[in-house]
């Protein structure tokens, strides 16, 4: 009985998010979109600019994991492309103590950010008070913005200059999505300035 529960649950859940990637790609607008993420970044990174990015939770993990994906490598090794998750533990501790934790992203953004930057917010709901806040001083700093949404958009999908937004209703499937976009748009900032890492492929 319970192998056959555990069956049933692998196989609805990858159908599942087959179907979600599916609805994704059906959409007439996400490959222009997804084009768009490729070319700030890539325009960013070749004019000297950092990439920041911002999440809550599993969005936060997301945000590190694309951090790294610049600072670190992706595939294979190259030099390290200038990049931060905001939110380290002991900003995160000073200034949700003495400000709040809605400021958690904005005073860090608002202390290293500058005009030429672009700002990667994730959040599934679009309704992150702390992400929001961020777009805004990215707004008033010259800071592009890119947001990794769920759902309806939220509030964020209006603040961010780009949107893109996964047709799906929890958070394991948008950010099942999100990683995905995150991988691919460092694939594309790297086949642009690092050819020789694909080769024949």
């Amino acid at each position: 009985m319970i192998r056959e529960i555990i069956r049933e649950t692998w196989t609805a859940s990858l159908k599942e998010a087959q179907k979600v990637l599916e609805q994704f790609l059906a959409q007439p607008e996400t490959l222009d979109r997804l084009e768009a993420f490729s070319q700030m970044l890539i325009e960013c990174v070749e004019s000297g600019g950092r990439v920041f990015a911002c999440g809550n939770g599993g969005s936060h993990c997301d945000a590190m994991h694309f951090a790294e994906e610049l600072t670190g490598r992706y595939r294979k090794d190259r030099r390290p492309i200038g990049a931060l998750a905001l939110g380290d533990p002991s900003h995160v501790t000073c200034v949700s103590n003495d400000y709040g934790f809605e400021h958690i992203f904005s005073r860090q953004l608002e202390g290293l950010g500058r005009s030429g930057d672009l700002l990667i917010g994730l959040s599934t709901s679009g309704n992150s008070k702390n992400v929001i806040m961020a777009f805004e001083v990215a707004k008033a700093q010259g800071i592009k913005t890119v947001a990794l949404l769920g759902r309806d958009g939220g509030a964020l999908k209006s603040v961010a200059d780009l949107a893109i937004v996964v047709p799906a209703q929890t958070s394991d499937r948008i950010q099942e999505i999100h990683i995905k976009l995150i991988h691919t748009v460092i694939e594309t900032l790297e086949r642009k300035l690092f050819p020789e890492h694909y080769q024949g492929q």
